[in-house]
């Protein structure tokens, strides 16, 4: 058997030299096309390392809720809840230290547009949403929602705009619906999502009505909250035809998609960001 071959080691003396490495230039292609500078870019990045790790325990959370659990709670009577349309489940989700900056709206006291939040097309994975009907953007937070309890809350909260936004599956499957609210802080938000939890069976948003996409009446569908500083989206999902989702529903990541309009939230945390001092 031939024995193995080694590199011999240097010889005594000597030094190996290093092969220096050329300048890159710190980009990426894709929040270049967002107008955001380098500086912006790393900027970013540090933020978005810190959300993947909420993600993640967001992902995480929903596999671990679904192994073995088999129980599927009962829908609330037309007696109990009116005939207002609202989610069957519910999930909220306390503001991070990501969302620092944006703690407080009055660091951050530039209103919200309705073009910065809707694009026309969202996607994640094999999942792709476009945007159905004109999405609304309202001062009158009360007139986006239904329950007095829960028009009460957005008053306390100090809710200055509520955005909504419209989507349906390309292949016309699912309906999704994005709601976000300016409230005054982040106590402000975790209260609303976290009251949530068990409100939602007697206030909820109103839904947006288009010619393709809308949520059945009496379907199935589900929801989820998102306190981001001083901002509370709210999460709305459903087949089209009303019916639960079965194996072949992936509501993850149609909630996931959905959840791109955030984009406009993090540009938000880069704005009011004070600026790193210059490398020398």
């Amino acid at each position: 058997m031939t024995a193995p071959t080694s590199t011999p080691p240097p010889a005594p003396g000597r030094k190996r030299r290093r092969t220096p490495s050329k300048a890159q230039t710190w980009s990426i292609p894709q929040l270049e096309e967002w107008g955001l500078t380098p500086t912006q870019q790393r900027l970013l990045v540090v933020f978005g390392s810190l959300a993947g790790v909420v993600v993640a325990a967001l992902l995480l959370t929903v596999a671990i809720s679904a192994i073995g659990n088999d129980f599927e709670p009962e829908r609330a009577t037309a007696s109990v809840i009116g005939t207002e349309p609202r989610p069957d489940v519910y999930k909220g989700w306390p503001s991070s230290k990501v969302f620092t900056p944006i703690a407080q709206s009055k660091a951050d006291p530039k209103p919200l547009t309705a073009k910065d939040l809707f694009p026309k097309t969202l996607s994640e994975g094999r999942t792709t949403l476009r945007l159905a009907g004109t999405p609304r953007l309202e001062s009158a937070c009360a007139a986006a929602v239904w329950g007095q309890e829960l028009t009460d809350l957005l008053a306390q909260g100090g809710c200055t705009q509520v955005a909504r936004g419209l989507y349906t599956s390309a292949d016309n499957r699912y309906v999704a619906q994005y709601t976000l609210f300016n409230l005054r802080d982040t106590a402000s938000s975790d209260t609303l999502v976290n009251t949530l939890t068990t409100l939602h069976r007697g206030g909820w948003v109103r839904p947006l009505q288009a010619s393709r996409a809308a949520f059945p009446a009496n379907g199935h569908t589900e929801a989820s909250g998102h306190a981001m500083g001083h901002y509370a989206g709210l999460v709305w999902i459903g087949r089209a035809d009303g019916a639960e989702p079965g194996p072949r529903d992936d509501f993850v990541s149609l909630s996931l998609a959905v959840r791109a309009t955030e984009k406009a939230i993090f540009r938000r945390i880069v704005a009011v960001s004070p600026a790193p001092a210059p490398s020398e």
